[in-house]
């Protein structure tokens, strides 16, 4: 008798037990889900708040980013001059449609309409025209503000970001091989285009120029002194 009502006494502790363990997985799940769920709605809001201000009257309009080095600042509004000259450059895929929502890369694969990749598509976004692989690899290396979740990492595409991953990707002498600030600084303009090639294939040298690539050196120098002037203000 005494055995049968430990093995009672067990079965019942046991079972208690497993009810216990149970609720206490249901109830991390939801929190989890909470976390999940407020962390994407945060980065959400973020890449709207940190929507860039437009000038309509301005062809290459301003970064979002602020400071920094004026000649990189210049390529880089430089490349996007190529890249997505548009109104709305953080927010434009290839094809020109806009997309709103910035909390992540918008990783929509449109057809390609032109040689010599017609008939592809393509992931190309922002005012970089990041494809969705290397924004995924650049991110990894420089973007300030890596939201983690879990075993997940998202990197939030809004405007500030695109700027940040572009100016400190260009800043990086080990990837490159070069030093392209320096370089922008000795007046070799061609050369960091041509070596900025393989990437942008806008810029000359490559496979894809289009209506803007023979005017960006110009451009260039109209955007350099507009961020020197507004780096001695």
């Amino acid at each position: 008798m005494i055995q049968s009502q430990g093995k009672k006494t067990h079965r019942k502790t046991r079972k208690l037990l497993r009810r216990a363990e149970e609720k206490f997985l249901k109830r991390l799940s939801i929190v989890m889900l909470v976390i999940i769920i407020f962390t994407l709605g945060l980065n959400y809001v973020l890449s709207n708040r940190n929507s860039e201000e437009l000038d309509s009257k301005n062809p290459y309009p301003p970064l979002v980013m602020k400071g920094g080095d004026p000649y990189l600042r210049a390529l880089m509004r430089t490349i996007s001059a190529s890249e997505s000259n548009v109104s709305k450059p953080y927010h434009v895929i290839y094809g020109g449609k806009y997309v709103s929502d910035l909390s992540h890369h918008p990783d929509q694969c449109v057809k390609i309409q032109t040689m010599p990749n017609k008939g592809k598509c393509t992931t190309a976004a922002g005012r970089y025209q990041f494809i969705t692989t290397t924004w995924l690899e650049t991110a990894k290396r420089y973007h300030p503000k890596p939201t983690r979740v879990l075993f997940f990492t998202e990197y939030n595409f809004a405007p500030q970001y695109q700027d940040d991953v572009v100016y400190a990707w260009l800043h990086d002498r080990a990837f490159w091989k070069a030093d392209i600030p320096q370089l922008l600084r000795d007046g070799k303009l061609h050369e960091v285009l041509k070596l900025l090639s393989g990437t942008w294939t806008s810029l000359g040298y490559g496979i894809e120029n289009n209506s803007m690539t023979n005017s960006l050196p110009k451009i260039y120098i109209k955007m350099l002194q507009e961020e020197i002037k507004l780096a001695n203000e």
